[in-house]
């Protein structure tokens, strides 16, 4: 039985045997972004705090660990690294899932359980651990990777594909998500819902989707 399914299951049972609790749950929002945004800073910047909160994440993120890894590093091709990405990014991304912006009924059926503070210190959990990049079996893709991804993603991502507050770190990803992720934004059927990297993706051959994630899987 694969982690996914595995889980699945696990929220199912969790679901009945918790159904008069959670008929009156109630999703509660994250803090407005620059109080989202001021916390952050003020967390990260202070040792003791920092540690507090990145024990807690790590806590709160037990039933992540099946299928992104105990430290957000995903041992499954297809299920993408959450280490080393932007707490800012990572949080936002998490409430998507929680209010319906983004849609997984599998891991929305997890996220909507978390509350505010719990969101908040996963976040900070994953956003604090390395991310080893990925050995490169193919030295020609990730060169032609490499120019493929100066030529149309290094705009938003960054030189070294660290990505921002709003945008994804690709650096260390996992390629088959890459590959996936990329060719749903290319397909444009709301799987994947970006105007940006539809138009990006929609410029992409088959190959030179593969030579990207080879590329940048192989970023340290």
């Amino acid at each position: 039985m694969n982690p996914r399914t595995f889980l699945l299951l696990f929220w199912s049972l969790l679901t009945v045997l918790s159904l008069p609790v959670r008929a009156a749950y109630v999703w509660i929002p994250s803090a407005p972004a620059q109080e989202v945004e001021a916390r952050l800073t003020r967390v990260q910047s202070e040792p003791v705090s920092h540690k507090a909160a990145i024990a807690a994440g790590k806590k709160a993120a037990f039933f992540c660990a099946n299928c992104h890894g105990e430290s957000g590093v995903s041992a499954l091709d297809h299920v993408p690294n959450l280490a080393g990405q932007n707490a800012f990014y990572l949080l936002a991304q998490i409430d998507k899932f929680g209010d319906g912006r983004r849609k997984d009924d599998f891991m929305s059926g997890l996220v909507k359980v978390l509350k505010p503070e719990e969101r908040f210190n996963i976040a900070v959990f994953y956003a604090s651990q390395p991310v080893p990049p990925t050995l490169v079996k193919n030295k020609f893709q990730a060169v032609a990777g490499k120019k493929h991804f100066a030529r149309t993603c290094v705009g938003c991502h960054g030189v070294k594909a660290y990505g921002t507050r709003e945008v994804a770190r690709l650096a260390g990803q996992r390629e088959g998500y890459l590959v996936t992720a990329l060719r749903d934004y290319r397909k444009g059927d709301g799987v994947r819902s970006d105007s940006r990297m539809t138009g990006v993706a929609q410029k992409l051959s088959d190959p030179e989707i593969a030579a990207l994630a080879i590329y940048l899987g192989s970023l340290p």
